[in-house]
């Protein structure tokens, strides 16, 4: 699943390391997201959006969802 998770980290000078720190989860994990090589929970893709002060929505590309 796209993201732009990586925009919003550079953009807010975030390391990986404490985006993860601040989510709850290891540096890889965010890697993973970066890399749409993951797809988060709902839980994780709920506290990543709230601490960007986002929507899920405006985070996460849901577009290849509706096409199912």
């Amino acid at each position: 699943m796209k993201t732009c998770i990586q925009e919003l980290r550079k953009k807010n000078k975030l390391s990986q390391e404490e985006l993860a720190l601040a989510v709850g989860v290891s540096r890889q994990t965010i890697t993973s997201l970066e890399c749409e090589k993951y797809t988060a929970s709902l839980v994780l893709a709920y506290k990543i959006a709230k601490y960007f002060d986002l929507t899920i929505e405006k985070v996460f590309d849901f577009s290849e969802i509706n096409k199912l």
